[in-house]
């Protein structure tokens, strides 16, 4: 009875028609009617206002209290974004801070278990990967030590295999760390002001034998005959740079292939994109490229040396220099990634960089 609105204000009703009555009952001359209507109109007009404030400043708020312990308990905070920001209600603004906290932990432990999930799937991706080169070294070392090292064509041979699995498993190692450095912030950026054209053009020249071995063009367009000046981390766009062309090169549909890289400058940017005309990418695969270890056709990644780990490096290098890869392509006719940097100095505070001189 006294746990609701309707019980506490009976009480209090009483108590105040009672009290108001024996005040005025020491007046002279008062009639016993008198104080009788006193009695339940002191008793009325208590219990109804203290009833009404009880009950939607007070019950009905504590009420909502507890259901929204009960969402919590059950993870359901649909409910959230329906509450009142403006009200002054102390207990309506206690009702808020403890959603907001509740808010910020649920979100911190669903980024935990993400990152759960994350962490399970990557060291078994790790550990698929790392079990190849080293299973393969392996396997050609104790084969020597089993006896052919004595043929010294066999032993050259199986060294060269053993050091190639070495050199891929070295290279892995690197691109791993190098994500881990990205991802958590230690590796800043050394910004500088440099000429992107040149640095196409080397890459070109470093790569122009893979392609002529396939029968594949290396075509540079611009937007300019003059130098196309960037600031940006010049080492790191270089491997951004080499990834895309690399993979472009790699995985053509025939061996009469053609690789674009087009530079536009415009409005203080550059404008950078690596096309192709390969066999493109499956619609469902797009979105997953990006992704570590990650690749569209496993087998033929396997055949073509790749570790999935390229496009990854590439859009966390491009994220760090505050944009990202954008992806166009269509199966059969081939793709191209593009991205943008600034031909204008901008603030170090915008990024975690550290600017050097050119």
């Amino acid at each position: 009875m006294f746990y609701n609105s309707r019980g506490v204000a009976s009480v209090l009703g009483v108590v105040i028609a009672v009290v108001t009555t024996l005040f005025l009952s020491l007046v002279k001359d008062v009639s016993e009617m008198a104080l009788l209507v006193v009695l339940g109109i002191s008793f009325s007009c208590s219990y109804i206002l203290i009833m009404f404030t009880l009950e939607f400043l007070v019950f009905r708020e504590l009420s909502k209290m507890y259901d929204m312990l009960d969402n919590l308990k059950s993870d359901n905070l649909s409910f959230f974004e329906e509450q009142n920001n403006t009200s002054t209600n102390p207990i309506k603004m206690a009702n808020r801070k403890i959603l907001d906290y509740a808010s910020e932990k649920q979100k911190e432990i669903e980024n935990l278990k993400r990152m759960e999930i994350y962490r399970r799937e990557f060291l078994a991706d790790v550990s698929h990967e790392l079990k190849t080169p080293i299973f393969a070294a392996q396997g050609f070392v104790h084969t020597l030590l089993d006896g052919a090292m004595e043929d010294e064509v066999i032993l050259k041979r199986f060294l060269k295999k053993a050091a190639k699995s070495l050199d891929g498993l070295d290279k892995m190692v690197h691109n791993l760390l190098s994500i881990s450095q990205l991802e958590s912030g230690d590796a800043k950026l050394l910004v500088e002001k440099y000429d992107l054209r040149e640095q196409v053009e080397d890459i070109f020249d470093q790569l122009d034998n893979k392609a002529e071995k396939r029968n594949i063009d290396l075509k540079f367009s611009t937007s300019t005959k003059d130098n196309v000046f960037v600031y940006a981390d010049k080492r790191r766009i270089g491997h951004v740079m080499t990834n895309l062309v690399v993979n472009a090169i790699k995985y053509q549909d025939n061996d009469n292939g053609l690789v674009e890289v087009t530079l536009l400058e415009e409005d203080g940017k550059v404008f950078v994109s690596v096309a192709d005309n390969g066999f493109g990418i499956p619609e469902e695969d797009v979105k997953r490229i990006f992704e570590r270890f990650y690749r569209v056709e496993k087998s033929r990644a396997k055949s073509k040396g790749g570790n999935g780990l390229g496009l990854a490096i590439v859009r966390h290098i491009l994220q760090a220099h505050g944009t990202q890869c954008h992806v166009q392509t269509e199966v059969g006719k081939g793709s191209t990634f593009s991205f943008v940097l600034h031909s204008k100095p901008f603030k170090e505070e915008e990024l975690n960089i550290e600017m050097i001189s050119a």
